[in-house]
């Protein structure tokens, strides 16, 4: 009788060169994402592709849900690190915004890929509790200069992160245009973020 396998943390790279192969994992997954959606892309196709074994691709990625979130990860990180290079003493509800505008246009112009990674930081955050929302709002208060926020602040933080999330879905779903979810990010960025 097959033994069932046990559920496992995935593995960290720690040498340049699993590193490396780790990059190229995340690339050929958003390639794929992108081209066929999370149900119909293949792990072995990402393998491939990234010229890895199966084998390395699940002990790093133990399962899709677990490959998009880190791509999700990997993306919000990115958006950390532009937003960082780009912030020189403005202001900060209109660099929050310009964030989530970004990261909105960034989703939207690949929609399948955008879907995958929702479903999987949904799953992640139903299956363990964390996921990349902390990172994201994490980064929206660093992007608004708060070091140390209060619970008023963070509950801000959170139902702007919701607002956005959710005008996200509605123009992913095409119930709204990318136009009206530009302006509907705005909108609630001004409203709950303006007297910060």
């Amino acid at each position: 009788m097959p033994r069932i396998a046990e559920a496992r943390p995935p593995a960290e790279p720690s040498s340049p060169e699993q590193k490396d192969r780790y990059r190229r994992i995340l690339r050929a997954a958003a390639k794929h994402g992108a081209d066929k959606g999370l149900e119909r892309m293949q792990m072995h196709d990402v393998a491939k592709d990234a010229g890895v074994a199966i084998a390395t691709l699940y002990r790093y990625f133990p399962s899709k849900t677990h490959l998009f979130t880190a791509l999700m990860g990997a993306q919000v990180d990115r958006l950390s690190d532009r937003t960082a290079a780009s912030l020189k003493g403005g202001d900060p509800v209109e660099a929050v915004t310009d964030l989530l505008v970004s990261a909105g246009r960034e989703l939207l112009a690949r929609p399948l890929l955008a879907h995958a990674m929702l479903q999987s930081n949904n799953a992640s955050v139903a299956e363990s509790g964390s996921a990349v929302t902390s990172v994201f709002g994490d980064l929206i208060l660093s992007t608004m200069g708060v070091e140390e926020p209060d619970e008023q602040q963070l509950r801000l933080v959170r139902i702007a992160e919701a607002a956005w999330y959710g005008v996200l879905i509605s123009a992913l779903n095409h119930h709204i245009t990318p136009e009206q979810a530009e302006d509907d990010t705005r909108l609630a960025c001004q409203r709950l973020l303006g007297d910060f």
